[in-house]
């Protein structure tokens, strides 16, 4: 079953050709915040706000026409979940989201429709491989609230492919965390680190790097790579080399009378 992404007028909102044939879109302008709030820039974002809060979060921020294209949108999403035909209508409503709500909403309401039609892996798979990249980020956001298992972590492993610096940074989310291999994850750091994605964005990576030996190890040959090329390091790399270091033994109580235990 062949979506119609290429020739269909409505898969093409983000143009800014169109956006200007419309005066910029009245949604957009009654938006009242065209930026998103910093939490979400900073990678607690759409991955790991509950779809509850998120809507809350997003509602506030948008204007009226905005917030009444989303509330038809996440109805029409919930009214008619999953897949119908070659393209469902919520499908065509993600292609909307930057043109209705504004590109720093866009994230997110993306989420918000994705969670309302209640996508599974599936079609998760259809709409990211499917999808421009603004959606395939929105499908990255919303895999740990849809997916509760490892199968869509090929859509993960796809991304981790790709320079492309914002989908990088939606790869290594808590879908990631959760269920990349050791292997994978340690080089999905190296490639945060390569392409100049934060690695504040790599959810649970306290916990995943924390006396990690051979991330410790490739981190190190990362880090002499660049020295003899006369490159920097990046200042990164020696905060996930912290992480890597082993725990030290904390010194017994002191004897009382200076005497060695």
């Amino acid at each position: 079953m062949t979506r119609p992404h290429a020739t269909h007028p409505t898969r093409r909102p983000e143009d800014p050709g169109a956006a200007r044939g419309r005066g910029t879109d009245a949604a957009r302008d009654d938006s009242r915040d065209d930026t998103p709030d910093d939490a979400w820039q900073q990678g607690a974002g759409p991955a790991l706000t509950p779809p509850p809060d998120l809507r809350a979060a997003v509602t506030a921020r948008l204007g009226t026409a905005a917030r009444r294209w989303l509330d038809q949108a996440l109805d029409e999403a919930a009214t008619h979940p999953g897949g119908h035909g070659p393209i469902s209508v919520w499908e065509l409503r993600l292609a909307e989201a930057g043109r209705r709500c504004g590109p720093g909403h866009a994230d997110a309401v993306r989420v918000l429709i994705l969670h309302a039609a209640r996508a599974d892996a599936d079609i998760l798979a259809r709409v990211y491989h499917q999808g421009t990249a603004d959606e395939r980020r929105a499908v990255l956001h919303a895999l740990p609230h849809l997916v509760p298992g490892p199968d869509a972590r090929p859509l993960v492993e796809d991304a981790l492919r790709s320079n492309d610096t914002r989908l990088l940074a939606a790869a290594v989310g808590p879908y990631a965390a959760r269920h990349l291999g050791d292997h994978q994850w340690r080089h999905a750091v190296l490639k945060c680190l390569f392409t100049g994605v934060g690695v504040g964005r790599v959810a649970e990576l306290d916990r995943r790097a924390r006396r990690d030996a051979e991330l410790a190890r490739m981190l190190a040959d990362y880090a002499a790579e660049r020295t003899a090329a006369g490159r920097p390091v990046p200042e990164d790399l020696h905060r996930v080399l912290a992480l890597t270091e082993p725990a030290t033994e904390s010194p017994g109580p002191a004897d009382p009378h200076g005497k060695e235990s």
